[in-house]
């Protein structure tokens, strides 16, 4: 765990990418090769079974330390990291020794399923053996909340580096459903044949500025940007499979997708969105209608009835066995509309239409009416553009809608983590009925660390009441919430759920007799599938 705490400390330390990737690269060279492994699925979000709750690990790391709880709770309080906090808190290790990361792992993950007792007795020998830096990871990798904020692309370099293997062919043996703990350094570098990988994904950047800085329209396609999961469908050695954009096997969620992929020709990967489109209907449903099969592992026959889905076409990255991901992005869309129209009328697979404009004013009207569409705005991407896995800027762009926006008045108020521990960040926000008001939101970014400092103070001179961590407090303050939809929602006390709620300013300007009301959420709510099914 040293090995792995100096690379952590390294990385940590600075804000050069230079260096984050040297420090990256040096590691990959010299680490046992089971670390490395280990540590390439950490950096790509893989995470190993947790082996003991956050309540229980307060409380052995508050007896271990030889404090009473509340001393330990007031500490957490003050540090906002549970795993930062226990590592001040223990006394020196009684027993110092040095194991492997790959090592640490696999007893962490032989203490699955046994008894408390047990798995107090070996995060207690562990913490024993550890010094505190490496104490802090292992606490990390006990409750699943490790990051090293290293991107994808900037460990590919790194492992490009440190091989000499192209960094193109590293990404993609690195996507998929590999498991650490039974592929061998060797095996995961060279590529184990694995028919159903997917292909890094390429990612868009956000538009911000006028779109007429792009340069001439002939030198950019224009489709709508749909709202519902990306994927990957793949035909390739015999095998079938969708891949969603966080490296996910959905194929058994999607079985109205296994036709589609089986019609495809040997050797084909299909960049797309699953959307659910009703039979008959001239637009997707919105992105509330798929909810409900996003967390299924078998979907039941009705639900296949009321949520069917379509594959909304974006890219051709494979075909016939050829990778095409350094075509010209007009040449693979050439081919998919080819590959789209052989198939059946009707049938689940559709090329994403093209939104044809003469100049940017009329892309510009016609990305105003994308809601009418089913859309969240447009995508724009340099038709001589190849397909690269990540974001890289300057060929695909997101021009987005605006998002809605609702004053709302601060209600509930809780301290954040980390660095903003001190600070209370995570407020609930409500909206007027008749002379109640009710929650409708949550959010915690948008504003800045001075904001964040007033506001906290404050919080603390307007408590009404406390709930343990969270603290009521007097509806004065209104802010300005934005948020990308609403849709109805029986689950909820207000009846509705807004999608990616953040704030946008503190209305000094404005009291909590300004705020807007339920009815104006409710008249922009989509019905919910539970209650469009009832």
């Amino acid at each position: 765990m040293r090995r792995f705490a100096a690379l952590f400390a390294a990385l940590d330390g600075t804000t050069r990418t230079a260096e984050k990737v040297a420090a990256l690269a040096d590691y990959f060279r010299s680490a046992p090769e089971a670390d490395r492994v280990w540590t390439v699925a950490l950096l790509s979000h893989r995470r190993p079974r947790r082996a003991a709750t956050s309540a229980e690990l307060r409380a052995w790391a508050a007896e271990a330390a030889g404090i009473p709880d509340w001393l330990f709770e007031e500490s957490y309080a003050v540090a906002g990291d549970l795993a930062e906090t226990i590592a001040h808190l223990l006394p020196p290790p009684a027993a110092p020794r040095d194991r492997g990361l790959a090592e640490t792992i696999a007893d962490l993950a032989a203490l699955a399923g046994q008894p408390a007792e047990a798995r107090r007795a070996a995060i207690r020998a562990a913490w024993d053996a550890l010094d505190p830096p490496g104490r802090f990871l292992f606490n990390k990798l006990i409750t699943g909340g490790f990051r090293m904020g290293v991107s994808q692309g900037l460990m590919t370099r790194a492992l490009a580096e440190a091989t000499g293997l192209p960094a193109a062919d590293l990404a993609q043996r690195l996507t998929g459903d590999w498991d650490p703990a039974r592929v061998g350094w060797a095996l995961l570098i060279a590529g184990g044949g694995d028919a159903a990988r997917p292909y890094p994904f390429a990612l868009a950047s956000q538009l911000d500025a006028d779109p007429a800085t792009l340069g001439v329209t002939a030198d950019w396609l224009a489709e709508w940007k749909w709202d519902g999961i990306r994927a990957q469908a793949i035909r390739r050695g015999g095998v079938r499979a969708l891949w969603s954009r966080g490296e996910e096997l959905i194929t058994d969620r999607f079985p109205d997708l296994g036709p589609l992929i089986d019609r495809l020709p040997e050797g084909t990967v299909i960049d797309g969105e699953i959307v659910v489109w009703p039979a008959g209907a001239d637009r997707p449903a919105p992105f509330a209608a798929l909810q409900p099969r996003i967390g299924r592992k078998a979907v039941p026959k009705r639900l296949l009835a009321e949520a069917p889905v379509r594959l909304l076409a974006y890219d051709l990255l494979e075909w016939q066995g050829l990778d095409l991901r350094t075509a010209a992005l007009a040449d693979r869309r050439a081919r998919l509309a080819a590959l789209a129209a052989a198939q059946p009328a009707g049938g689940p697979l559709v090329l994403s239409p093209a939104v044809p404009f003469a100049d940017w004013g009329a892309l510009a009207a016609a990305r105003a009416a994308a809601r009418d569409r089913g859309a969240e705005g447009l995508m724009l991407k340099r038709i001589a553009s190849p397909y690269t896995g990540g974001r890289r800027r300057g060929d695909w762009w997101k021009w987005k809608l605006d998002p809605h926006t609702i004053d709302a008045v601060m209600v509930y108020a809780q301290a954040g983590h980390g660095r903003r521990a001190a600070l209370y960040t995570d407020f609930t926000f409500a909206v007027r009925s008749g002379e109640d008001l009710v929650p409708v939101a949550k959010a915690y970014s948008g504003l800045t660390d001075a904001e964040f400092a007033e506001i906290t103070a404050w919080v603390r001179r307007n408590t009404l009441e406390r709930f343990g961590p969270v603290r009521r407090v007097r509806p004065e303050l209104v802010f300005e919430i934005a948020f990308e939809g609403v849709q109805s929602s029986p689950r909820h006390k207000s009846g509705v759920a807004l999608r990616f709620p953040r704030m946008l300013r503190w209305r000094r300007d404005k009291g909590p007799a300004e705020i807007d009301t339920i009815e104006a959420l409710r008249a922009l709510a989509a019905p919910s599938p539970d209650r469009a099914s009832g």
